[in-house]
C-alpha cells in the first residue's frame, strides 16, 4: 500500500469516527433514549489505528495537516484533532499559529495575531433586518465566495449606548452562551468604542469592573467560563459635524499590544488556549492550544507597562477628475462609501520607519450588504473584526 494511500484510508476511517461520535452526542443531548454509545477512544480501540506505531502516527497525522491547506479540505485536521487525546495532542504540536502559517484552523486562532508575511483577506455580511454581520474568510481570490463561517455580530441598542456582542457562533449570540468571546461598546454619540475580550488577553490583564461583566460572572455563565470584560482597545472618531473636516478620521489604541510589536522582531501577546476548556467541557467545539510557533509568553504580562500600539486611518487623497477622496485599496474595495478605511501604525508610536507605512487592516464596500476585511500582524480577527463593526454604527457627530 502506497502513502498516499495510507492517508486516504485514515481519513475515511476517522471520518466514520467523527461522525458516529456526533450522532452518539446529540442523541444524548436530546435525551432521547438512554442506549449505550461509544466515546471517540472507544471508537478508536476498535479501529485498526488503534495499534499503529506511535511514529507512524504522527508523520500520516502531519502529512495530513501539510496537505490541507485551506478550507474546506482544512476541516480534516480538525476532525483529526477531535478523535482521541493522542490524535489532539499530535494535532496540537502540528498545527501552527496564524502568525507563522497564515492558517485559521481552530477557534483560538482567531484570537491570535495574523500574519507577518501577507494578510487574510475575509468578508462580512450585514443583515440589516436582524442587526447582525457575520465574518467569513474567502475560500478563493474573488472578492467574495461561500466563504468558511468564522465570527458572528449582534448589535443590541441600550438608552445610552450600543453594544455587537461577538460569538463564535452563527445562532447564538448570547452573553450567557459558552461561544461569546467578546463585545464592542459605544457611546451615545457614536463618537467612541471599546473593546471588550471575555477572556484574559495576556497575563495579568485586569477585567473591567463594569455592572454587566458582574451580571454575566454571577448569572448567566457556567463557572467553567471566566467571562469577563477585559479591554483590548479603545476607537475614537474624531468630531466632524456634517463632514465640514473631509473623511472620517479614526484611532485604534490597542491597549493589549506594545507599540514594539510593528517593528522588526516585536513581539504581540498571543492567547494559547481558551480558559478552562477543553474537548471534554466542549465536545461540539474543539478549542486547542498550538505550541509550534514557539511563542514567548513570559514577556506577556508586561504588556501594560509598554508604551500602547496606535493605529490610525490613511488619509485618502482627493482625485480631481473624479471628485472624491480615494485610496488604494489594490482591488479589494468596489464601492465608494464613507465607512471604508484603511488602519496604519501612527507616527505617535515613535518608530518613523516603513513599519509605518504598511496596511495592519483595511475594510471596504463591494456590495449593498457585502463588506471586505483584510487583516494582518499584530491584530487578531476578533480584534479587526471589532474594529471594523466600529464603523457600521451610527455616528450623530461624525458625519
Amino acid at each position: 500500500m502506497s502513502f498516499r494511500s495510507l492517508i486516504q484510508d485514515m481519513r475515511d476511517e476517522f471520518g466514520s469516527i467523527s461522525r458516529h461520535t456526533l450522532r452518539s452526542r446529540s442523541h444524548r443531548s436530546g435525551n432521547a433514549s438512554r442506549a449505550a454509545t461509544a466515546e471517540p477512544s472507544e471508537a478508536m480501540d476498535q479501529s485498526c489505528w488503534a495499534q499503529l506505531p506511535p511514529e507512524l502516527l504522527r508523520e500520516v497525522l502531519v502529512r495530513i495537516e501539510a496537505s490541507e491547506s485551506w478550507w474546506p479540505a482544512r476541516k480534516d485536521v480538525v476532525s483529526c484533532a477531535g478523535v482521541c487525546r493522542t490524535w489532539r495532542g499530535i494535532m496540537k504540536e502540528a498545527v501552527r499559529v496564524p502568525e507563522v502559517s497564515g492558517k485559521l484552523t481552530f477557534p483560538i486562532s482567531l484570537k491570535q495575531p495574523g500574519p507577518r508575511d501577507g494578510t487574510l483577506k475575509c468578508f462580512i455580511r450585514r443583515n440589516r433586518t436582524t442587526q447582525t454581520y457575520y465574518l467569513y474568510i474567502g475560500l478563493t481570490e474573488a472578492l467574495t465566495d461561500d466563504g468558511k463561517f468564522l465570527l458572528a455580530a449582534r448589535k443590541c441598542r441600550k438608552p445610552t449606548c450600543t453594544d455587537y456582542l461577538i460569538s463564535l457562533d452563527k445562532i447564538d449570540m448570547s452573553k450567557g452562551s459558552s461561544t461569546y468571546i467578546g463585545k464592542l461598546r459605544s457611546n451615545f454619540l457614536g463618537t467612541k468604542f471599546t473593546v471588550y475580550d471575555a477572556h484574559p488577553p495576556y497575563d495579568g490583564a485586569v477585567v473591567s469592573k463594569s455592572r454587566s461583566a458582574r451580571v454575566i460572572g454571577l448569572n448567566q455563565v457556567s463557572p467553567r467560563i471566566p467571562a469577563g470584560n477585559y479591554p483590548v482597545s479603545h476607537i475614537s472618531y474624531e468630531l466632524n459635524v456634517l463632514g465640514s473636516r473631509g473623511p472620517r478620521r479614526m484611532n485604534c489604541v490597542m491597549d493589549s499590544i506594545p507599540a514594539s510589536a510593528v517593528e522588526e522582531g516585536g513581539k504581540a501577546p498571543t492567547q494559547i488556549e481558551f480558559p478552562l476548556s477543553s474537548l471534554d467541557s466542549f465536545p461540539s467545539i474543539p478549542f486547542f492550544r498550538s505550541k509550534s510557533a514557539r511563542i514567548d509568553t513570559t514577556s506577556q504580562s508586561s504588556t501594560q507597562k509598554e508604551e500602547r500600539l496606535v493605529l490610525k486611518n490613511k488619509s485618502p487623497r482627493w482625485h480631481e477628475q473624479l471628485q472624491c477622496w480615494c485610496l488604494n485599496f489594490r482591488g479589494r474595495v468596489t464601492v465608494a462609501s464613507v465607512k471604508n478605511f484603511q488602519l496604519v501604525a501612527s507616527d505617535d508610536n515613535g518608530s518613523g520607519n516603513q513599519e509605518n507605512d504598511k496596511v495592519i487592516l483595511q475594510f471596504g464596500k463591494i456590495g449593498k450588504d457585502l463588506f471586505t476585511m483584510d487583516y494582518r500582524y499584530p491584530i487578531s480577527a476578533f480584534q479587526a473584526f471589532a474594529i471594523c463593526l466600529s464603523s457600521f454604527d451610527t455616528k450623530i457627530a461624525c458625519e
